[in-house]
């Protein structure tokens, strides 16, 4: 069997890049992907997953080396986390959350117009933060959504934080939060408590499961991506400390305004599920899946077609995923810029396309929940809702940014 790294062999990738990424694959074929079709039915938290995770190294893959991580920059973690999701969409998914906090919190934010005491703040932040994560393995959900615009960066969060002597108090509410109930920290967007809310007060602050006042309710039940358990949090008056909050005051709206790619994440996902559905179907079709036997019908032309055209879509997804992983920077080019949301949408798009040509092109069989496909595809259907950067928030950007340059508009009428 070929090593997970294989798939980017077409990269100069280094030793520790391989290994790291290898590792992902044996995780994933050996631990996750055999608990994925039970984690499915029972919509519940891969508890067991997130403890390999935490074994194999990649829970703290992405956490500097000086804080004792591995030190892994943001395009090798895509390229993991696309390979987690060849085995379980769910399971990568609600562990970006937590992936994601240890690269938003770590060295991309050093190239931003920081003030020099805001760096001494965020290096003290970072090493308590990190310190729980290394030496404790605890696990950082990120949450945004509350049922409106903010989470697409549109207005302010209605999660207020409000300063009061040594800490913040936090009220509000956030829906679809994944890792509810799994995390030991949430990490919380919100927004400074002033008398006019804006977005350019937001904060980020982790507030820890065990809080007084924080609840998590709701019933979650949904189509697809089912082991993300993204339930409701409840935030009435919960105090946290200052350094509790995981960028000082000001950071998280220059972060999100001059480091685009920080909301691509969600992507790798994706491209792992697209990935996954093409291999099954290549395996089914040549006869080699040890649960369909008979199922050799690769001499049909109509499902050489169905998976020529596949690959097409895969190398697409692919191609211009990996190419945009690896422009991330602060302030980027427009071209960057519009290549990371076309490589978004495309990979949205293109995956639940790909999982419907598996279920067609493999027939009857693959509706069974014995066979992995219509788990992807349900998995795969909910890319495109998937804030901040949904489908619709791809192609308004595409076409907005595409139109205008940076500062103009139209005269209006007279």
């Amino acid at each position: 069997m070929k090593e997970a790294a294989d798939l980017f062999s077409d990269l100069k990738l280094s030793d520790s890049q391989k290994k790291i990424i290898n590792t992902a694959g044996k995780v994933g074929r050996e631990k996750i992907a055999p608990r994925a079709a039970q984690i499915d039915r029972e919509a519940c938290n891969p508890l067991e997953n997130y403890d390999d995770l935490r074994e194999s190294g990649i829970h703290r893959m992405c956490v500097p080396e000086r804080f004792g991580g591995l030190g892994h920059d943001y395009a090798t973690y895509m390229m993991v986390s696309s390979e987690l999701g060849r085995h379980c969409g769910a399971t990568a998914l609600s562990f970006n959350m937590h992936a994601s906090t240890t690269l938003w919190i770590g060295d991309m934010l050093d190239g931003l117009d920081l003030s020099p005491e805001q760096q001494v703040e965020m290096e003290s932040l970072r090493t308590l933060h990190y310190k729980r994560i290394v030496e404790d393995g605890a696990l950082y959900a990120q949450t945004f959504s509350e049922g409106n615009l903010a989470a697409a960066g549109k207005s302010p969060f209605g999660t207020t934080a409000k300063k009061v002597e040594g800490g913040w108090i936090l009220n509000g509410r956030k829906i679809f939060a994944s890792l509810s109930g799994a995390a030991t920290h949430y990490g919380i967007l919100c927004t400074e408590e002033k008398p006019e809310l804006s977005a350019l007060d937001t904060m980020y602050i982790a507030v820890p499961t065990d809080s007084s006042g924080f609840s998590i309710s709701g019933e979650w039940d949904p189509l697809g991506m089912r082991g993300t358990v993204s339930r409701n949090l409840l935030m009435k008056d919960v105090f946290v400390p200052d350094n509790a909050q995981l960028m000082p005051r000001g950071t998280y709206h220059l972060a999100a305004k001059n480091i685009p790619h920080m909301f691509m994440t969600l992507s790798a996902t994706y491209v792992g599920i697209a990935q996954g559905a093409y291999d099954f179907t290549v395996q089914y079709l040549r006869g080699e899946n040890p649960e369909a036997q008979g199922s050799k019908t690769r001499q049909h032309p109509a499902k050489q077609y169905a998976v020529a055209e596949m690959f097409i879509k895969l190398e697409q997804i692919r191609a211009l995923f990996i190419r945009s992983i690896h422009e991330i920077k602060v302030n980027p080019g427009k071209s960057a810029r519009l290549r990371a949301y076309t490589s978004q949408y495309t990979t949205m798009e293109g995956a639940v396309d790909i999982c419907r040509l598996a279920i067609r092109t493999c027939g009857g069989r693959s509706m069974l929940k014995t066979f992995p496909l219509e788990r992807m595809y349900r998995d795969a259907r909910c890319g495109s809702l998937m804030f901040p950067w949904t489908a619709e928030a791809c192609l308004d950007r595409l076409g907005r940014e595409t139109l205008y340059e940076k500062g103009e508009r139209d005269l209006e009428n007279n």
